[in-house]
């Protein structure tokens, strides 16, 4: 493929996730990596030299310099929306980090000020690429699970002080995204939380939900917890004719029809490393998103799908702190949230 012809790409943002885009970017035979963006010059020239692209420490800069197709986005959680308005500003197509941001009217601005301009603004909520859950989707679509009755979702690990729900917002993003991806809108939430481990921060939380098929479910969620447990993620979901498990989101996705006691299981094979690793998941994510871009479509995961959990995270801090369930607007649900999956997956 002729430089001509590849997407030019620059990435903002030089922490772990942004080592992750620039890992991408650079095995890709489609696309012209150009540069790095970061605010620190010693960070950006280590990151810059590792890949061997230009570094910059203004995005104005290096947007006149490189006339990227597309701008990766992926700075501190809590530093998202002022440079993203920028960047949007700019009329560039962009992929942002998780979350969106952490307050409701700056999301709806972001979403407002890139609907006026018909951007590209795409979200990674990679879950939706594990193998386990592409299988856990189409065995629903495929209507193998019958009515849906329950559904859980769980995800502990270890993270930050500096918002008092760190955990809802930044990590559990996934899980209402994961949810709704799954088994549809959830219409109501009912929340307890706890600072138990430090006064004022809520980095443990059990929620109680409500999906608008009639199935009920529920999400814990905790930074009390580590990453390094065996089975620190598991989603469970279970219907009339079978029951689903995902377990630590790449390890193993198990299917029980009815009354069974024999099992389907898959887990990656040997020589399967691409499938058993978390972090290859935005692997392919990325070969959804630049394909989008390329076709001139819309972007796999919207960022939209970032505003709908900010949406259900700001209804679970209104039910804690009120002591009462919170309805979720049906209306606002996005049903470019759950779009059809277009293939089976391979090595079912």
């Amino acid at each position: 493929m002729s430089a001509h012809d590849r997407l030019r790409i620059a990435v903002v943002g030089v922490g772990n996730w942004g080592l992750q885009h620039a890992r991408v970017l650079a095995a890709r035979e489609d696309v012209d990596f150009r540069a790095v963006v970061g605010r620190n010059p010693e960070r950006v020239a280590r990151r810059a030299e590792a890949f061997g692209v230009r570094g910059y420490t203004d995005v104005a800069a290096m947007i006149e310099a490189e006339r990227p197709d597309l701008i990766c986005v992926s700075l501190p959680n809590e530093q998202h929306f002022a440079p993203t308005l920028d960047l949007i500003k700019a009329g560039i197509p962009l992929f942002v980090e998780k979350p969106l941001v952490f307050d409701l009217a700056e999301a709806d601005a972001l979403i407002e000020a890139a609907s006026q301009r018909d951007l590209f603004f795409a979200i990674n909520f990679n879950h939706r690429y594990a193998r386990p859950v592409v299988m856990a989707r189409h065995a629903i679509d495929a209507g193998r699970l019958g009515a849906m009755t329950f559904a859980s979702w769980r995800f502990g690990g270890e993270g930050g002080l500096s918002h008092p729900f760190n955990n809802l917002i930044e990590t559990q993003c996934h899980g209402f995204d994961m949810l709704e991806f799954l088994v549809g809108p959830i219409v109501s939430v009912m929340a307890e939380m706890t600072d138990i481990t430090e006064a004022g921060t809520f980095r443990t939380m059990a929620l109680s939900l409500r999906f608008a098929n009639g199935a009920v479910g529920s999400l814990i969620g905790s930074y009390d917890t580590s990453y390094a447990y065996p089975d620190t993620h598991r989603v469970e979901i279970s219907g009339t004719a079978g029951r689903l498990l995902i377990e630590d989101t790449v390890r193993r996705f198990t299917f029980n029809a009815a009354g069974s006691e024999t099992a389907e299981v898959w887990q990656a094979g040997y020589f399967n490393d691409r499938d058993r690793s978390f972090y290859l998941t935005f692997d392919a994510h990325m070969d959804a998103v630049i394909a989008a871009l390329q076709a001139g479509e819309p972007p796999p995961v919207h960022a939209r799908a970032g505003r709908r959990a900010l949406m259900l995270a700001d209804a679970a801090i209104r039910s804690f702190k009120s002591g009462t369930r919170i309805a979720v607007e049906s209306e606002s649900y996005d049903p470019a949230v759950r779009p059809p999956l277009s293939a089976a997956p391979a090595n079912p």
